[in-house]
């Protein structure tokens, strides 16, 4: 399976609308702090819930949104309406929106861009400027639709989270059923996550068989944002899931990146001892450090494995052709990298 369905995001462009729980915005800005620190030296960043996706397509892939934004590593560019409904991916994004919610064909397009032309971000909102928006983040290179946010979407006087957790269950059954399908194959877990400032629930959707979330979702005010992670099987003898923690939880976002047997053999450690060094708070940069073996051997090992695993599935008809070059797909894929073999596992938060 190509890693644009193994990763997932969260979290990036509602930045000046949507305010962020304390902890989810410090976990952010630490992960994030060397990478402000030497492209935006003197920039602050602020204190907002990004939201959008991280897969070979980018953002945030997590479990209670774990990664750093990536985002911000690579070059935005604006799209206009017309430019949307001419592009590919774009088209047939709105095409499934519009089969899923009739009543969108009459929003306005306030915002879209593309990203490398890896990722392509639709935001759609009632005429007027208020009431019902929804935002779309799709791979530019698979079509599929990665993240999905829906906002304002209740009667701003009973908003989503002074209904009952029930009541929420279904209203994000039907919005993952009529974008996804299939939602009668899903077991659900749902979890209030500590935020003494706001309710914020937390829906992990998993196929019967799977360890790790299919959609991960968070309810927070009157949003609905619901990430595609793309859980997998149990894992077998040679991988390990949730190779970093949050809150002494496994976090999933960086295991299709880590489970890699070349990387394994590079270290000299197995998928088991990688994450018992991981667990004391070290990257992966730095336990390679200690065994003399650069960053860059790190990067190119694991880039290497990531593109291959792409091609092959363009081969198997699994996603469509991406006409980039190998060079350009490891140029792509190398932020993404980086960002994961720096992180750190987030120590369980005191009460």
């Amino acid at each position: 399976m190509p890693i644009e369905r193994k990763i997932r995001e969260h979290l990036h462009k509602e930045a000046e609308t949507t305010e962020c729980p304390p902890a989810i915005s410090e976990r952010i800005e630490q992960s994030y702090s060397q990478f402000l620190k030497r492209k935006r030296s003197g920039i602050t960043m602020k204190k907002r819930l990004i939201i959008g996706i991280v897969t070979a397509a980018i953002m945030i892939p997590t479990a209670a949104f774990a990664a750093p934004p990536l985002i911000e590593m690579l070059t935005r560019t604006p799209m206009t309406t017309g430019q949307v409904k001419a592009n590919e991916v774009g088209k047939a994004t709105l095409e499934k929106l519009y089969s899923a919610f009739p009543e969108t064909k009459s929003f306005e397009i306030i915002d879209a861009s593309s990203v490398q032309g890896v990722q392509t971000s639709i935001i759609l909102q009632e005429k007027g400027g208020i009431g019902k928006k929804i935002i779309l983040h799709a791979n530019s290179v698979t079509g599929e639709i990665e993240h999905i946010i829906q906002e304002n979407w209740e009667p701003k006087e009973k908003p989503l989270t002074t209904l009952t957790d029930q009541e929420i269950k279904l209203k994000v059954d039907d919005l993952i059923d009529k974008m996804y399908g299939h939602i009668e194959e899903y077991e659900v877990d749902m979890e209030q996550m500590e935020n003494p400032d706001q309710k914020t629930l937390m829906l992990n959707y998993t196929k019967k068989g799977s360890e790790t979330p299919y959609y991960q979702v968070f309810v927070q005010g009157n949003t609905i944002s619901v990430s595609l992670i793309g859980g997998e099987t149990a894992p077998s003898n040679n991988k390990v899931e949730g190779f970093f923690t949050t809150n002494g939880k496994p976090d999933y976002f960086a295991d299709a990146y880590l489970n890699d047997a070349k990387l394994f053999s590079l270290l000299k450690l197995s998928p088991t001892e990688l994450k018992q060094e991981l667990a004391k708070g070290k990257s992966v940069v730095e336990i390679a450090a200690s065994k003399n073996v650069s960053k860059q051997q790190v990067i190119d090992v694991i880039a290497k494995t990531q593109v291959d695993l792409q091609i092959q599935g363009e081969e198997n008809g699994d996603v469509p052709k991406s006409n980039l070059s190998y060079e350009q797909l490891l140029q792509a894929i190398e932020p993404k990298v980086l960002q994961v073999i720096e992180y750190k596992t987030e120590a369980p938060s005191k009460k």
